[in-house]
């Protein structure tokens, strides 16, 4: 049987697997799959299903989001991104309503910079002068400067 192009994820559940001293079989029984199975899997025979992954990641405890990165069922950014919204939701230090807003201020900061890096410089806030730096401040009509001379009526 042919190996399919899975990336390296076959080598990397091998490379997984001996990191948490597994046999196959042990590890086949955690995630609930055959023996068989997982074996084909890491020899690059089998392409899994997200589930089997999932199950599998679970069983290595590693992210499942990485493996679906390396088989090929989600991009790197994407599983960034995943990763962000799991480490927020998991910290145990902020509280459920801590945590909600902390995802809306990530969300307003992704779209704010997918909106900046779509539009041309010349289209951006600031017509170009550099992040952060001030806008120019409107120039007072000449009557409202304090050095300016009275005119006549």
């Amino acid at each position: 049987m042919a190996s399919l192009n899975v990336g390296n994820l076959g080598e990397y559940l091998r490379e997984q697997r001996r990191t948490a001293q597994l046999s196959l079989r042990q590890l086949a029984e955690a995630a609930g799959v055959s023996n068989p199975y997982l074996s084909q899997i890491e020899r690059g025979l089998r392409k899994p299903s997200a589930e089997v992954l999932q199950q599998v990641a679970k069983a290595l405890r590693i992210s499942a989001e990485t493996l679906y990165v390396r088989a090929g069922i989600l991009d790197e950014k994407e599983r960034d991104e995943l990763e962000t919204r799991a480490v927020i939701l998991a910290d145990p230090s902020i509280n459920e309503r801590q945590k909600q807003v902390l995802l809306q201020i990530y969300d307003s900061f992704r779209k704010e910079n997918a909106a900046e890096s779509a539009s041309t410089p010349a289209e951006r806030p600031g017509d170009g002068a550099p992040a952060g730096a001030p806008a120019e401040a409107p120039a007072d009509p000449p009557g409202d400067r304090p050095d300016a001379e009275p005119t006549a009526s």
